[in-house]
């Protein structure tokens, strides 16, 4: 029987292990790892995958685990949560994983195939330091045996999702993406920032910004000037290729397009932007934007601007700012009471 404390014991462990290896001149098992993770998908460069392993590195630690758990319950009677994750940007499952074990339930992860190696790498340290926590996750090829679940898919899996996990407490998960509002008050620092949101992991995550809402006669240069510090974008082929085949689509359709050969902008009313791509719509006053954020409500994971969260944030969030506003850790402290049978 694991305890709440051991299992905090362990990743804070692991978070220690990532803070060494991350500050270290040369570190031969980041270099390994990010290595073998660019091998099997073409979008996780080495500089994206070292974000998000410093994004954990920061939150694996027993105080902020500790506050963040404080007022949940750990499952005295575990269920099997089966768990199928996305893998859109690094490690972005890894969040459920973390939520399932520490709330003393046994997470069975079905990885995606395209980040199949960097949470089984995580889970494999941690359980080093505590050999048991093996018992609290099992990875698997097909779901099944499970009695509750959290999925997370396109917009089209949902209803696929719904239907096989009918039976069971669930969490599922569709498309959504960020969106930005500017005033045109920005400083460079906050510019800045928005390009980290719009282009941290190449806008590949639902926190990425895709969307902007610019004021009348916003000077769209601010933007295409913020953007050439992530000139190295570029040197990524599927980045790149995207950037071609986007411009090239756009010009036959003759879509009016400003572009700086690194990112195109066009104004378009859709919330959903392809790689390389940024949309943009005008409002006229307050009213009228807070109207069009009301209508999309359903698809923003989340928005970025002066009062709301802060440039540079987007792929920052905390450890209790749950994906579409659904408290997974509330979800699985509830478990115990709303177990059906298999």
């Amino acid at each position: 029987m694991k305890s709440r404390v051991e299992l905090i014991g362990a990743f804070h462990a692991l978070g220690n292990f990532l803070r060494n290896e991350l500050d270290a001149t040369q570190s031969i098992w980041v270099e390994d790892l990010t290595r073998k993770a660019f091998e099997q998908n073409g979008w996780f460069e080495p500089r994206e995958t070292i974000t998000a392993l410093r994004y954990w590195s920061e939150f694996l630690h027993q105080e902020k685990l500790g506050v963040w758990l404080e007022d949940s319950k750990f499952a005295d009677s575990p269920a099997r949560v089966g768990l199928i994750l996305a893998g859109n940007i690094p490690m972005v499952g890894f969040h459920d994983v973390l939520t399932t074990i520490l709330s003393g339930h046994k997470a069975i992860i079905k990885l995606s195939r395209n980040d199949a190696l960097l949470i089984p790498e995580l889970l494999k340290i941690a359980s080093r330091e505590l050999p048991k926590l093996s018992n609290s996750y099992e990875l698997i090829d097909r779901l099944k045996g499970f009695d509750a679940a959290i999925a997370t898919g396109s917009n089209n899996s949902t209803r696929y999702f719904n239907s096989y996990f009918s039976h069971v407490p669930k969490i599922i998960r569709g498309n959504k993406t960020g969106v930005a509002i500017l005033n045109g008050n920005e400083s460079k620092e906050e510019l800045n920032g928005l390009m980290k949101d719009c282009f941290t992991y190449f806008g590949l995550g639902c926190r990425n910004i895709t969307k902007l809402y610019l004021p009348e006669d916003y000077d769209l240069n601010k933007i295409f000037e913020a953007s050439i510090p992530f000139a190295y974008l570029m040197n990524n082929s599927k980045y790149g290729n995207n950037y071609t085949y986007h411009k090239a689509l756009m010009m036959l359709e003759r879509k009016p397009v400003l572009e700086n050969e690194l990112i195109l902008i066009i104004h378009n009313p859709s919330l959903y932007s392809p790689v390389s791509v940024l949309n943009y719509e005008i409002y006229k006053n307050e009213y009228e934007l807070s109207k069009m954020i009301e209508q999309n409500l359903e698809s923003i994971q989340c928005v970025v601007g002066h009062n709301n969260r802060a440039f540079g944030t987007g792929q920052l969030p905390m450890l209790d700012d749950y994906a579409d506003g659904v408290n997974t850790l509330k979800f699985l402290s509830n478990l115990q009471s709303e177990r059906l049978p298999n």
